[in-house]
C-alpha cells in the first residue's frame, strides 16, 4: 500500500461476501465491491449478475418493483432488472417451450477466486450448464472493478463431445436518477429497426427519454451500431456512462425503452441474435471457447 495515510485498505476499497436475510431476498448470496467511486453488488446466487451500482453515491441501475428474490416464481413476478441480467443460454425473449429470457440467470455461481490488489478488485466464478444425455457447457465469468470502470470477461466452454447451440443477451438496465426526463442515448447508429408498430410510432423519441407516463407500453429497437459502444448521458445529473461490448461475438444491439410509471427503465442489450420469433442460435464445437465482454465506464461531465 503506497499511501502511508491509509492504515487499512478498507478505508479506500473492499470486497465483502454476505447472505441476505429479509423477506423475498432471504438466502441470496451477495458479493459487494466498493472503491472511492463505485459500489457494486454481484448476485452470487444468480450467475454473478450485477444487482445494483452506485457511482459516487448515485444509483445508476434499474430495480423493478419486484425487488430481488430467491424464490423460483414466474418471470414477470421475479424479474428484478438489476444493472445486468444475463439472458440465455437456451433462449432469449419469448419463445414457446422456454422460460422467458432463458434459464441462465437462475444458475448459481461457484466463486473460484477473489482478489483485492491495490486499486483493482476482481471476482472470478464459474457456472455449469448441463443436462443428462445433453449439453456439457461451462461459463467462466471474471468481474473486475478499477477506478470508474467495471468489466465482465466471459468464456463459454464446450466440455462435451458434440456441437451445442447457444444464445446470449446482456440485459444492461439503467434507472432513476441516472435515467430521467432528457437522458440521451448516444451511439453511431446506421439503421434502426422498431420491433412493433408502437415502437415505430415513437421512433422519434428513441434517443431522448421522456418523463414517465401511466400505463405506457414498452418499446424495443434493433440497432445497427457502427461502433462497439453506446453512451447514456444525463446532463442534469452531470454523468455519462459508456457501455462497451465485444461486437464480434455480440453483433446485435437491442434498445429497450420502458417509460411507463413505476416501470421506468432503459435497456442497452448487446446480443448474439434478435429475439423471439427472430431468434437464431450460434453453435459451439467440442473443446471450443468463445469469449464475450462488456464494460461500463463512468464519467462526470
Amino acid at each position: 500500500m503506497d499511501n502511508k495515510k491509509i492504515n487499512n485498505c478498507l478505508q479506500s476499497s473492499y470486497i465483502r461476501r454476505y447472505t441476505l436475510t429479509d423477506g423475498t431476498e432471504n438466502g441470496l448470496k451477495v458479493i459487494e465491491l466498493c472503491n472511492e467511486n463505485l459500489r457494486v453488488l454481484l448476485n452470487e446466487s444468480k450467475a454473478l449478475d450485477i444487482m445494483q451500482v452506485w457511482h459516487k453515491g448515485v444509483n445508476v441501475s434499474f430495480i423493478s418493483k419486484n425487488g430481488f428474490t430467491a424464490r423460483e416464481i414466474p418471470f414477470l413476478n421475479r424479474f428484478e432488472g438489476g444493472m445486468l441480467y444475463t439472458c440465455g443460454i437456451d433462449s432469449m425473449g419469448r419463445q414457446e417451450g422456454y422460460e422467458l429470457h432463458g434459464y441462465f440467470h437462475n444458475t448459481p455461481a461457484k466463486v473460484i477466486s477473489v482478489l483485492q490488489e491495490d486499486d483493482k478488485l476482481q471476482v472470478k466464478a464459474v457456472m455449469h450448464c448441463s443436462s443428462l444425455f445433453g449439453e456439457n457447457l461451462s461459463f467462466e465469468r471474471t468481474f473486475t472493478l478499477k477506478n470508474d470502470t467495471f468489466s465482465l470477461e466471459d468464456k463459454l466452454i464446450n466440455n462435451g463431445t458434440k456441437a451445442e447451440k447457444y444464445c446470449l443477451l446482456y440485459h444492461t438496465n439503467f434507472g432513476y436518477p441516472m435515467l430521467d426526463e432528457g437522458t440521451e442515448i448516444i451511439a453511431d447508429i446506421d439503421k434502426v429497426f422498431p420491433v412493433d408498430e408502437n415502437a415505430e410510432k415513437l421512433l422519434a423519441n428513441r434517443t431522448v427519454f421522456r418523463a414517465p407516463i401511466d400505463n405506457e407500453p414498452e418499446k424495443c429497437y434493433y440497432l445497427e451500431n457502427n461502433q462497439n459502444f453506446v453512451s447514456v448521458v444525463n446532463k442534469k445529473l452531470g454523468k455519462k456512462v459508456t457501455v462497451t461490448y465485444s461486437k464480434e461475438t455480440l453483433p446485435v444491439l437491442v434498445q429497450w425503452n420502458s417509460d411507463a410509471s413505476q416501470d421506468y427503465a432503459l435497456g442497452i442489450e448487446p446480443s448474439t441474435s434478435r429475439l423471439g420469433n427472430e431468434l437464431t442460435y450460434k453453435h459451439i464445437e467440442p473443446n471450443q471457447t468463445i469469449n464475450f465482454s462488456i464494460s461500463l465506464d463512468f464519467k462526470e461531465i
